[in-house]
């Protein structure tokens, strides 16, 4: 009863701990998502801001100089002064050409009194010549400062844009206004399509510029007095005041109300190319969101899942504890029983393991007294063409040395100094070759090492000697001898001379027998192929001529492939043997480049 009592405990207490972290995770998840959201919704709105705003002023640019280069157009002073009507009528041709050149919605020239004496849409109904616009901010703005820039709802148009403006000067005398009316229908449909909403302020927060239409000239906040007063004698925003947006900007937050429900997005503002005027773009926060909470969802999931597992493991191992504490007692006599077999057991390991130690040194001592063999038997090979390297120095030796004592005998101290020069020459070369035989025959060689490949191949031609003078022919590119292999070098001329002395068995007798060792590289693998234009292999052996004991040769061992070839994976490469397409056989040495 007690057992199950602490059982019921330990179970109450891991739900409570399991619904405590679910609620953890809820609301650190819940933190960490609207963070995630804003971070990433705040970036957009930079982001698009920045963009909007740039392509707000690309746009303006178009038509700022406008104004000013028309003020200096001689058909506008005529016009300006009356009572020519051919100036006007032509002013009207020039400034509807322009417009159409221009994309301008309008341009229009008024005179100091507030009359237009000529406008770009002269042929339409709507025509601006004739109306008085002295009441305009603009227009005074620019008669009485030079220029002036307004956004306001047209009178006649009924459409919104920014009036440009700039007076006209002749003879130090104001005669007028030119202004340039641009509408922003194509940069607002360019924000409508990007995600969230852009919208131009003024300084007092009247919406200008909008990817949503219906909030145009709709406030941000309140306006005073005084604004709204004079919006009303100046119509700049239509006989109707501006009404507040359905928006709260408070700081980066902001809120639309939509269909009685807040939505909520992430401001950002750059200056805009008006006076006192911002454009804000408003990034949604609830894609950022739903993206960020789903994410927290597989975070916390993940959580969860490696804490019940944990949970899991940990409640194995109590009871497995348990289970072991319970059979503790039946265990220790199990193990006292079983332990004098453990030791009997090891004792029997501790001798096969000496027995296994003994026979790889065995192994290793008769591979090593195999490999001695095979180079003592190549050794009987070359000895005839050793014999006759050194044969040809001791006798030229000889005769040098005659040479020099008749030279000493004449009074030729130099001639003899020289005969006495090549004697050491020759003799250096004795000691060569001879050293290089002291080395191949030698019995210990080391397991590890590295050597030249110019070194390898030089140290077998020169044990090959007369033999293979003539008939053996290098091909390499240049800088491979130079290349440094893994291997031994004295081993490494143990699997060349067998190679080179079964080759040139393979053409003994042949009219026009060869050899060739073709050298090549391959990323760190350098293959050396030792071709001959002998018979061939037989194919019968072909598969088994790696094999121990498989010779082709009568009466040969067939040991000396076998041997090159544990030689070469000692150090990390092979040997392989293909049919040479122009007849005979070739044997490939691949080594690695240290």
């Amino acid at each position: 009863m007690r057992f199950l009592a602490a059982l019921r405990y330990r179970h109450l207490l891991l739900a409570c701990a399991t619904i405590a972290m679910i609620l953890l995770l809820a609301w650190a998840g819940s933190r960490w998502a609207m963070g995630q959201a804003r971070a990433s919704a705040d970036a957009m709105a930079r982001q698009t801001a920045r963009a909007h705003a740039g392509l707000l002023t690309s746009e303006l640019q178009k038509f700022r100089l406008l104004p000013l280069v028309l003020s200096e157009n001689p058909e506008i002073a005529p016009a300006l002064r009356g009572g020519d009507p051919v100036a006007q009528r032509r002013l009207n041709a020039t400034l509807e050409l322009l417009a159409a050149r221009t994309d301008a919605a309008v341009i229009y020239v008024i005179d100091r009194h507030g009359r237009t004496v000529a406008a770009s849409n002269w042929r339409l109904p709507t025509s601006f010549v004739g109306q008085v616009y002295g009441f305009r901010p603009y227009f005074r703005d620019a008669m009485e400062r030079g220029a002036s820039e307004l956004f306001a709802l047209g009178t006649v148009s009924g459409r919104p844009g920014l009036y440009l403006a700039r007076r006209v000067d002749r003879g130090g005398q104001a005669l007028g206004v030119v202004v340039v009316k641009v509408e922003f229908d194509d940069v607002e449909t360019a924000w409508a399509r990007a995600p969230g909403i852009t919208i131009v302020t003024d300084a007092h927060g009247v919406i200008l510029v909008t990817s949503i239409r219906a909030w145009r000239f709709q406030t941000t906040r309140a306006l005073d007095a005084a604004t709204l007063a004079d919006a009303r004698r100046t119509l700049q925003f239509g006989a109707q005041p501006p009404r507040r947006a359905p928006l709260a900007i408070d700081g980066a937050a902001a809120s639309v109300a939509a269909g009685g429900k807040p939505q909520r997005y992430r401001a950002a503002a750059e200056p805009a190319p008006l006076a006192g005027a911002h454009l804000i773009h408003l990034a949604p926060l609830e894609p950022p969101l739903a993206a960020a909470r789903t994410q927290a969802l597989l975070i916390a999931l993940a959580i969860l899942l490696t804490a019940g597992m944990l949970l899991g493991f940990a409640l194995r191992a109590a009871e497995k504890r348990r289970l072991q504490r319970h059979h503790q007692a039946r265990l220790e006599a199990e193990v006292e029983r079983r332990t004098a077999e453990l030791r009997d057991a090891n004792a029997r390991l501790i001798v096969e393991s000496d027995e296994r130690i003994e026979a790889d040194r065995r192994y290793r001592a008769a591979r090593e007294e195999l490999a001695q063999a095979s180079r003592l038997g190549s050794l009987g090979q070359i000895t005839a063409g050793v014999a006759h390297e050194i044969n040809q120095p001791v006798a030229a030796i000889r005769t040098f040395a005659e040479n020099a004592s008749t030279f000493l005998d004449r009074a030729a101290p130099d001639n003899a100094r020289a005969n006495l020069a090549q004697i050491v020459s020759l003799t250096e070369r004795i000691g060569t070759i001879t050293a290089e035989l002291r080395a191949f025959a030698r019995r210990k060689t080391p397991a590890e090492g590295n050597a030249e490949l110019g070194s390898i191949l030089d140290g077998t031609l020169l044990l090959l000697g007369e033999r293979a003078r003539g008939v053996v022919t290098l091909k390499m590119p240049r800088g491979l001898r130079q290349v440094v292999v893994r291997g031994d070098r004295i081993r490494l001329e143990q699997i060349l001379i067998n190679l080179l002395q079964n080759a040139l068995d393979a053409i003994q007798g042949m009219k026009e027998a060869r050899v060739l060792v073709e050298g090549t590289r391959e990323g760190e693998t350098v293959r050396l192929s030792v071709i001959d234009n002998g018979p061939g292999v037989d194919p019968e052996i072909a598969d088994t001529l790696f094999s121990p004991f498989t010779s082709a040769k009568p009466g040969g061992l067939g040991l000396g492939l076998a041997i090159a070839r544990d030689i070469a994976r000692e150090f990390g490469g092979d040997i392989a043997h293909t049919a040479n397409p122009g007849g005979g056989a070739a044997f490939h040495l691949l080594l690695k480049a240290a």
